[in-house]
């Protein structure tokens, strides 16, 4: 335990005497937070998907006539196996699809809280309302298409039948926070301790520390402790950020959040320490850590909801590692969830980390 704890001591050192650590590990992850989050902005998508809550239906229903009724399979966490679409075409815009999801109140909630859509549409009165957050430009771009197709007249908002959506958890930066938090974790951790592991030994650092009285496992543990405790500094100064700016909240449980927060960060340490094991060239390294964390920056759904990917490979993106962080952390912090609620993403996250941490640590080379 002694040299275990001198260990972890050298790398606590090693951080907050480079100054560039400190930037690209606690400011950057800030200011990140606090540009997207105060002005986001993203090019429409030719498919446009609103939720919208079934009621008492009858032939005069004006959302029931809107849509032609088709079934289709869906990947979805809801229990919802129907799907309605509309087609527009227009000769400057293009083709843009409508996808109408048939759902309750209480589902077309958590659709939006997810970023799958981006709108909820009911009907009182023979009315159809829109429910949405106004400060989304999307929502608002598919209101205005929608209400102009419906009206057949031009782009023309009318904002006595909008309902203005503020719920906790409904804002874009409430869908942000947590995928910066995930994607920080993934980042530290593979450039943080992979690159470092791989910096050391290409410079004949480890040749030097193998001499010491100290065991392989002692000096990969201690970077492993390190480095949660350095997350845990980062991501608690990201969240007191957005509370204190952005008025983010976590509704769910702060016992959860650990738990994902330490099994993520398990995960990404012991593919760090795979990926860092054997390799002697800067090149390999920086090759080796982008085609890991460059797919999962992209598909993770850190800044935009992975919805928008083709159904197929939703799936296969909801088992990658920041994925899983991310999804955990809003189903928490925006959905109320609970520990038992993430308990299945906590064993995946722990295995990918016991296999990846039991692989490297086999095959890991001094020099």
């Amino acid at each position: 335990m002694k040299q275990l704890f001198q260990l972890i001591s050298v790398n606590f050192r090693e951080f907050y005497r480079e100054p560039s650590a400190l930037f690209w590990g606690v400011v950057f992850p800030v200011l990140m937070a606090l540009g997207l989050g105060s002005a986001f902005t993203r090019e429409s998508d030719i498919t446009r998907k609103i939720a919208y809550v079934q009621g008492v239906q009858n032939d005069s229903s004006k959302l029931q006539n809107l849509v032609e009724k088709r079934t289709v399979k869906v990947v979805s966490n809801t229990k919802i196996d129907t799907r309605y679409q509309m087609i527009m075409k227009d000769s400057v815009l293009g083709t843009t699809r409508f996808v109408f999801i048939p759902s309750t109140w209480e589902e077309s909630i958590v659709l939006l809280k997810r970023g799958t859509v981006a709108v909820i549409m009911t009907e009182k009165n023979n009315e159809i309302n829109y429910n949405y957050d106004p400060h989304n430009p999307e929502a608002q771009l598919i209101h205005m298409q929608l209400q102009s197709i419906i009206k057949n007249k031009t782009y023309i908002v009318e904002s006595n039948n909008v309902n203005p959506l503020t719920l906790d958890g409904t804002r874009y930066v409430d869908f942000l926070i947590p995928g910066l938090v995930a994607m920080n974790v993934m980042m530290a951790c593979m450039w943080g301790l992979g690159y470092t592991l791989i910096d050391r030994r290409i410079k004949k650092f480890l040749r030097r520390m193998v001499a010491t009285p100290m065991s392989k496992s002692a000096f990969l543990a201690s970077h492993f402790f390190s480095r949660m405790v350095l997350n845990i500094f980062e991501a608690g100064l990201l969240f007191l950020f957005a509370w204190i700016y952005f008025d983010v909240k976590v509704q769910g449980s702060w016992l959860a959040i650990f738990l994902i927060f330490f099994s993520g960060g398990f995960a990404f340490t012991g593919l760090a320490i795979l990926v860092s094991s054997r390799t002697t060239k800067h090149e390999v390294g920086n090759g080796l850590i982008n085609f890991i964390t460059t797919p999962m920056l992209v598909l993770s759904g850190v800044f935009f909801s992975y919805h928008s990917f083709p159904d197929w490979s939703i799936p296969i993106i909801q088992h990658l590692p920041c994925t899983m962080m991310a999804d955990s952390f809003r189903s928490i912090m925006n959905e109320g969830a609970g520990v038992l609620d993430v308990m299945r993403e906590v064993t995946i996250m722990s295995i990918y980390g016991l296999v990846t941490f039991v692989l490297g640590l086999r095959i890991f080379k001094w020099y």
